[in-house]
């Protein structure tokens, strides 16, 4: 008979409702934590754009040098917001396929999702791409009416997902 590691043994009288009821666990923590990656992507982008304000606006002296700190830290983000995007689509279709079902509400969720990636980039390709520094703090603020948008439709997904899923 062939070695067999003790961790197989282990778990090869596991039943198949069992087996399911571990892969809905592993997809929820999967979903709840890329979900929270993306969230957090954008909270810390707005505690990093708050930090850096007065060296990016009025008659600040060495904008160059915030500027590229600024550009290298949006690189950064748009990784980790990414990464976060992308897993929670693919544990969302998983979970929607193999447990939820495709209800009314999850097509909502994803209309939610579609809507609030549409309202960011858009927002992003009209009003911060344009930006120049050092700018006034008018045109700073840009950047916190994003964030506007980016909670907003956290918010909105959240209360979709709590309340009526």
């Amino acid at each position: 008979m062939p070695y067999k590691p003790y961790v197989l043994e282990r778990f090869e009288n596991i039943s198949p409702d069992a087996t399911m009821e571990i892969l809905h666990t592993l997809l929820r923590f999967l979903h709840v934590t890329s979900f929270a990656a993306w969230f957090g992507s954008v909270l810390a982008s707005i505690y990093f754009l708050k930090s850096i304000e007065k060296k990016l606006t009025g008659n600040a002296t060495n904008t160059g040098e915030y500027t590229s700190l600024l550009q290298r830290y949006i690189k950064l983000e748009t990784k980790v917001a990414d990464t976060g995007f992308k897993m929670v689509i693919v544990t969302g279709i998983l979970l929607a396929s193999l447990y939820h079902g495709w209800t009314l509400w999850v097509f909502v969720k994803i209309a939610l999702i579609v809507l609030q990636v549409a309202l960011t980039l858009g927002y992003i390709t009209r009003s911060i791409r344009t930006l120049s520094y050092p700018c006034s703090g008018s045109e700073y603020a840009k950047w916190y009416r994003l964030f506007t948008i980016s909670l907003t439709m956290f918010a909105l997904v959240l209360a979709v997902s709590f309340f009526l899923l």
